[in-house]
């Protein structure tokens, strides 16, 4: 009787995982959210790409995560939680308080993150999981057209093309070619994005190499986006024009060109004879 006594009043002890279910579960009416915006068709559904990046990388870490989390990051995904929510009961702009429902998801992993992994590229795939791509064609798409015609106007012009923007289209040999929402990049840049904070998180870059390259993410982006409307553009303005079936093909050659491009930039640095860099090993 007494042995059995014991081992009713022996503390349950939750796993990480467990823990970290649990606060995902508070966060239930931003989960709706996305889960709306992901299949009712008015955005990419490509925050579920990232949500599964973020499932990976816990499961790959499940015997690493902490016994007991850091305070300072669990208060503050406690706080986050409950201002998220208040501010989703309250009305106001649903985006935003997810923004805050993420951030607090990314406290709380962080709250149980191994110390010698790194933490911004996985608070990164968190805030990528939110329905960013109508929001950011919405208010980035026009200036990102007229900044790509521009751009594409002028290295055309170097090729030897009659080029020359008008408002966010192109007049290419004195044929007027149209600059579409899909040219605006928006897509590549979340791909892109995404694509980084991936290969960091798996490969353990750490968080100061990930601050000091993810800059030149944008610089790719903008270069490989330029590079297929130049193409697109110049090959539309033909008399024949272009089939749909090689503007599908040449971006995702494009694509494939930014994806590698970034892969590139977060490749971690090696030294000779050793599997990791110094800063690595610190």
């Amino acid at each position: 009787m007494t042995q059995a006594r014991a081992l009713a009043c022996r503390p349950v002890r939750l796993h990480a995982t467990g823990w970290l279910a649990l606060h995902a579960l508070a966060l239930w009416p931003h989960g709706r959210y996305l889960a709306e915006r992901a299949f009712d068709g008015s955005d990419d559904p490509l925050g579920l790409l990232a949500l599964a990046a973020v499932a990976a990388c816990v499961a790959w870490q499940r015997a690493q995560l902490r016994l007991t989390p850091r305070h300072g990051w669990l208060v503050a995904a406690l706080l986050l939680a409950l201002i998220a929510n208040g501010l989703w009961w309250w009305g106001l702009p649903v985006l935003a308080a997810s923004l805050l429902a993420a951030a607090s998801l990314a406290c709380a992993l962080l709250a149980w993150w191994p110390a010698a992994q790194p933490k911004l590229p996985l608070a990164a795939l968190v805030v990528l999981a939110l329905p960013w791509i109508a929001s950011l064609q919405f208010y980035l798409g026009w200036p990102l057209r007229v900044l790509t015609a521009q751009l594409s106007a002028l290295g055309l012009q170097l090729a030897g093309y009659d080029a020359a923007r008008s408002g966010a289209s192109m007049l290419v040999n004195g044929q007027l070619v149209i600059v579409d929402a899909p040219c605006s990049g928006v897509q590549l840049a979340w791909l892109a994005y995404f694509t980084a904070a991936a290969a960091a998180a798996a490969t353990s870059l750490p968080d100061r190499r990930f601050a000091r390259r993810i800059g030149w993410v944008g610089a790719i982006v903008l270069a490989g986006n330029v590079l297929r409307n130049s193409v697109l553009v110049a090959l539309e303005a033909r008399p024949q024009g272009l089939a749909p079936a090689w503007h599908e093909a040449i971006g995702l050659v494009a694509l494939a060109l930014v994806c590698a491009g970034v892969l590139a930039l977060m490749r971690p640095a090696h030294t000779s004879g050793h599997p990791l860099s110094l800063e690595n090993a610190r």
